[in-house]
C-alpha cells in the first residue's frame, strides 16, 4: 500500500496531473485520487492500481521509509539537483 503524501509526491516526481494519474489507474476518477491524497479512505483495490501506476511508470517505493526515488531513464522524470 502508500500513504496518501506518498502518491502525492509520487506524483509530484512524475510532473503528473490527477487527471493523468486517474487516466493510467484503471476506473478510478480524479476526484477519487484527490479524496485520497486528502485523507478519505478508498478501497485497497483502488489504492493497489494507484500504486501500480506509479509504478510502471517508474516510481520506486521503499516499503518502511516514505521515499520515493524515480528510476535511471525513467520517461518524464524530472532531473534531480
Amino acid at each position: 500500500m502508500i500513504t496518501p503524501a506518498e502518491c502525492k509526491a509520487a506524483r509530484g516526481l512524475l510532473g503528473w496531473s490527477l487527471a493523468r494519474l486517474a487516466g493510467r489507474a484503471a476506473d478510478i476518477s480524479e476526484s477519487t485520487i484527490r479524496n485520497f491524497e486528502e485523507g478519505y479512505r478508498i478501497s485497497d483495490e483502488k489504492i493497489v492500481a494507484i500504486r501500480r501506476a506509479l509504478e510502471t511508470a517508474g516510481v520506486e517505493f521503499n516499503d518502511g521509509e516514505p521515499k520515493l526515488k524515480a528510476k535511471a531513464g525513467m520517461v518524464g522524470s524530472r532531473p534531480r539537483n
